[in-house]
């Protein structure tokens, strides 16, 4: 399965980009269309926050195979400013830039695995799966 697919997130229109690869990834692991939106919507909430946050950085997505499932995992990495406090941005209606503050609980909930590497000053690494039924 291997390759990987790698985004670059400079504008929004890296986050259309991200979104519609990542709808063409989940339809050739035949993903329902429910999951499909599923997915691309994390795609969507973690492209964004990268653009508001980081100002750039990049998704990766690839598939994975693990007994006889297959699953489309998805990483959001930048070199911005990270996350102060993790707890605190998981938590349901959380946010710094005045939306809804559904981005990083929302997407947690929308994956099967979800995790969370950020140092302040560093960046941030978010790496979320998704596995077929």
């Amino acid at each position: 399965m291997g390759e990987t697919i790698r985004i670059v997130i400079n504008n929004e229109i890296d986050i259309v980009v991200a979104r519609q690869k990542g709808r063409e990834l989940s339809k050739a692991v035949h993903f329902g269309i429910v999951d499909q939106s599923r997915i691309t919507t994390a795609i969507s909430e973690l492209a964004r926050n990268i653009y508001l946050y980081a100002s750039h950085g990049e998704i990766r997505l690839s598939i994975k195979e693990e007994n006889r499932k297959k699953g489309l995992e998805i990483i959001a990495e930048d070199k911005g400013p990270g996350i102060d406090d993790i707890r605190k941005a998981l938590e349901d209606g959380y946010t710094t830039s005045n939306g809804l503050g559904a981005g990083l609980p929302g997407v947690k909930r929308l994956m099967d695995t979800f995790s969370i590497e950020s140092v302040p000053g560093e960046g941030t690494k978010i790496t979320a799966l998704k596995w077929t039924k």
